[in-house]
C-alpha cells in the first residue's frame, strides 16, 4: 500500500511543480479552421516569405503542401519557391544550428510541431505579445515568452507595443511585473489586419504540425460508423442464434 501511494506522488509531482510556478498570461483563441484553404494559403506565403529566413519545416515538402492546400504549381513555383528549389525538396532552410547559437543565443527551432508541443492559442497569442524592453538584446520581450531571445519578426506590420504594468504603473524599470500590452505606433497593418494575418500563419503552422489530420477524422468517423453497424448486426444474430435455447 505504501509503495503505491508512493508511486502516485511520484507521478502527480510534475503536476504539482506547475502549479505551484503560477500561470501565464491567458491565451487567446487562435479560432483556427483547417477547412479554411485561402487562410492555409496565405498562412504559407507568409511563412516563407517571414520566417524560413531563420525557421524551417524539415518534415514538410512543398509538393505536399501545394497538393493539400490547392496551390497550383505556376504559383508554387513563382511565389514560394526561390533559387534552386525544386517541388520535391523538403521546406528547409541553409541556417545553421552554430549560427543560431552564435546570432540569438540558442538553437533555432523547426516549427515543423510548434502548435503540438504547444498549442496553437499559444502561438497565435505569442505573435501578438511583443512589446518594447529596452533591457532586452533586441529592445523587445514578449508576454507570453519572457525574455524571449528572437526580434520581432513582424514590428514593421503590427507597429510598436509598450508594456502594460500591475497596478497601473508607468513603464519604468521595477515599476511591477507586466500584465498587458498596448499599441503606441501603428504598423502598416491595422491591429484587425495582423489578428487576421497572425490567424492565418497560426492556422498553417497548425495544418503543417499534422497534414493529415482532416483525413484522420474523417476515416475515424467511417470507422465508428461501421463499428455501430457490426454491433448491430451481431446484436441481431446473437439474439437468433440463443433463442431456442432457454
Amino acid at each position: 500500500m505504501r509503495n503505491a501511494i508512493f508511486a502516485l506522488l511520484l507521478l502527480l509531482s510534475p503536476l504539482a511543480a506547475i502549479a505551484a510556478s503560477g500561470h501565464g498570461p491567458a491565451l487567446q483563441d487562435a479560432n483556427i479552421d483547417l477547412k479554411d484553404k485561402a487562410s492555409l494559403q496565405r498562412g504559407a506565403k507568409y511563412f516563407v516569405n517571414y520566417c524560413m529566413g531563420c525557421h524551417s519545416l524539415q518534415y514538410m515538402r512543398y509538393q505536399r503542401m501545394a497538393d493539400d492546400l490547392g496551390i497550383p504549381d505556376d504559383e508554387l513555383r513563382s511565389n514560394l519557391l526561390f533559387g534552386d528549389t525544386k517541388p520535391a525538396d523538403m521546406m528547409t532552410n541553409a541556417l545553421r544550428s552554430s549560427d543560431g547559437e552564435k546570432w540569438f543565443g540558442t538553437e533555432i527551432p523547426d516549427l515543423t510541431l510548434v502548435t503540438r508541443w504547444r498549442s496553437p492559442d499559444w502561438v497565435y497569442s505569442y505573435l501578438k505579445a511583443y512589446y518594447v524592453d529596452e533591457s532586452r538584446p533586441y529592445g523587445v520581450n514578449n508576454l507570453v515568452f519572457q525574455d524571449v531571445g528572437m526580434p520581432h519578426p513582424f514590428a514593421h506590420l503590427q507597429g510598436v507595443q509598450a508594456p502594460v504594468y500591475a497596478g497601473g504603473h508607468g513603464h519604468g524599470e521595477g515599476d511591477g511585473h507586466v500584465i498587458g500590452v498596448k499599441l503606441v505606433e501603428p504598423g502598416l497593418m491595422t491591429p484587425a489586419e495582423y489578428d487576421l494575418m497572425v490567424r492565418d500563419l497560426t492556422n498553417f503552422l497548425t495544418y503543417a504540425g499534422e497534414p493529415s489530420k482532416l483525413e484522420r477524422r474523417q476515416l475515424g468517423l467511417y470507422v465508428l460508423l461501421f463499428l455501430g453497424l457490426m454491433f448491430i448486426l451481431s446484436f441481431y444474430m446473437k439474439r437468433e442464434f440463443w433463442k431456442d435455447v432457454h
